[in-house]
């Protein structure tokens, strides 16, 4: 009987250590809209240009607790003047324990966000529509691309650093 009790208690301490991630929350952090050069920018006839841009960030909060944020702006232009610019931060808390540090940040920086951003579209896209102006929608992101990228744009960093030499900006490293 106690050697049932034992394989228990260590069938119990093997489940304390395995890895664990959830979504505990989520939450609209930040969400800004601003129409400048209304109404008057609603007499231009000609289809607005488009500029999207998405960041993505986090902190710790706790031990095994973490905030993720997705941030998307979209400015909207008519001949320079600006139509519309929506600005949103879509955040979520996050309970990451005993996993790996070399898979913690891939999983804070890939995976979370990537959780977030269907609430990040859904309501940057109810904010356009309460402007009366046609929709627009967000497309998909694939955070993993954008993961390597900022990966590789700090490694580029890191080595211009260790090198000693200022390039100016737009010359590249040959």
């Amino acid at each position: 009987m106690s050697e049932q009790n034992q394989n228990s208690q260590g069938a119990q301490a093997q489940d304390s250590q395995a890895p664990s991630f959830s979504l505990q929350r989520t939450y609209v952090k930040d969400l800004s809209l601003e129409m400048p050069n209304a109404p008057q920018i609603f007499l231009e006839q000609e289809a607005p240009a488009v500029e999207v841009s998405i960041a993505v960030g986090g902190q710790r909060l706790a031990d095994t607790v973490y905030e993720a944020t997705v941030t998307a702006t979209i400015t909207t232009r008519i001949n320079d003047k600006v139509l519309y610019l929506v600005e949103a931060t879509q955040a979520g808390i996050f309970e990451a324990a005993n996993i790996p540090a070399e898979q913690l940040d891939p999983l804070l920086g890939i995976v979370c966000p990537t959780m977030l951003y269907p609430y990040l579209r859904a309501n940057m896209a109810d904010a356009i529509n309460r402007t009366s102006l046609p929709a627009l929608h967000l497309t998909e992101v694939n955070f993993q691309s954008l993961y390597e990228q900022r990966l590789a744009q700090a490694a580029e960093q890191q080595t211009e650093q260790d090198s000693g030499i200022i390039l100016p900006p737009g010359a590249t490293r040959q």
